[in-house]
């Protein structure tokens, strides 16, 4: 699984071997909650195989906030990094392979590489990534109609259409699945 990544780092190898070491391999079912809203994280992972969505439950409502898939790491991560209570739970869609790496393992390892420009970069890369992916999706709830949104996540993020169940999806644009229905159903016949 780390061999991917192997060629980004100038580590050498005990070091590699002792940050990969960190991380433990499981495999879950779909439908598993890793972090349930309200709860303090304790771990990060990393996606070998499958996608994970993070949702919070608004008025017994699921609101689904995110989808990662293959290679992407998840974590509630304002929480995992202060240690409050998570405003989000993450859940398995798909049956997953998936490291995990525990906090205070994820904290060293930070601390000593936050010291050498390539990771800091890498770090700040990924949170400012994540901050943009959040702005963009609240941009668009305020400027875009939900075909409009529905339009977008198909031409930028098209596994999410091919591989999420339709509810989940709805649920991210912000309608209802009748509502989502109606506009694939419209889109079709546009074309």
């Amino acid at each position: 699984m780390f061999d991917q990544f192997r060629n980004k780092f100038r580590l050498d190898d005990d070091k590699w071997n002792d940050y990969t070491g960190c991380f433990k391999r499981m495999k879950v079912s779909a439908r598993t909650a890793l972090l349930k809203e309200g709860d303090i994280p304790k771990n990060m992972f990393l996606i070998e195989k499958g996608c994970i969505r993070v949702w919070f439950n608004n008025d017994g409502k699921d609101v689904t906030t995110q989808f990662f898939f293959e290679n992407n790491m998840v974590s509630s991560i304002e929480s995992f990094r202060k240690g409050y209570p998570s405003p989000v739970t993450i859940e398995t869609i798909e049956p997953c392979v998936l490291w995990y790496i525990h906090k205070k393992d994820a904290d060293r390892i930070i601390a000593e590489v936050s010291e050498l420009p390539v990771f800091r970069e890498m770090i700040i890369d990924t949170v400012f990534e994540r901050t943009f992916d959040y702005m963009k999706q609240f941009f668009s709830f305020i400027k875009d109609t939900p075909q409009q949104r529905y339009l977008n996540l198909v031409k930028e993020k098209p596994q999410v259409v091919q591989r999420v169940p339709q509810h989940y999806i709805a649920s991210y644009l912000g309608v209802s699945t009748v509502h989502l229905s109606r506009i694939k159903s419209k889109l079709a016949k546009e074309k």
